[in-house]
């Protein structure tokens, strides 16, 4: 498959490799992506023949979907941090993109339900940036 990743999360519980290689990457602002991340979209990295790997923690994972709906997260149950999931009966592989320790070269490939997008989400790049904490 060629390309490996690294990934964990932010306890340091739950470790995962990701063989394979990502063929696209969704900035999502569908308001359950707004709502499970806690942010203005999600930014998932999809693969239909990339492979998961646990490391170590698979116990600590669970996986909570919306019912009625095709929405689902898996998370650390220690800390929350986003970790990869396997969907559509094992045939995808969604990673959060903020889960990877390995740096990945891919940019974003579209933000999707952009139309559902937050208020505040308008005109970001205009936001002042900081590398810091605000003095």
């Amino acid at each position: 498959m060629g390309n490996e990743f690294m990934g964990s999360c932010l306890c340091g519980k739950v470790e995962f490799k990701v063989l394979g290689r990502f063929e696209s990457f969704f900035l999502c602002h569908c308001q359950r992506c707004r709502k499970s991340t806690g942010s203005a979209h999600g930014a998932n990295l999809f693969s239909h023949s990339a492979e998961i790997n646990w490391c170590k923690g698979e116990e600590h994972i669970r996986t909570y979907r919306v019912p009625d709906t095709l929405h689902e997260r898996s998370f650390c149950q220690e800390c929350g941090s986003a970790l990869p999931m396997l969907q559509m009966n094992g045939d995808l592989v969604v990673v959060p993109a903020g889960s990877l320790d390995s740096a990945f070269d891919m940019r974003p490939s579209a933000h999707i339900f952009y139309a559902s997008r937050a208020d505040w989400d308008k005109d970001l790049g205009a936001v002042q940036k900081q590398d810091g904490l605000p003095s």
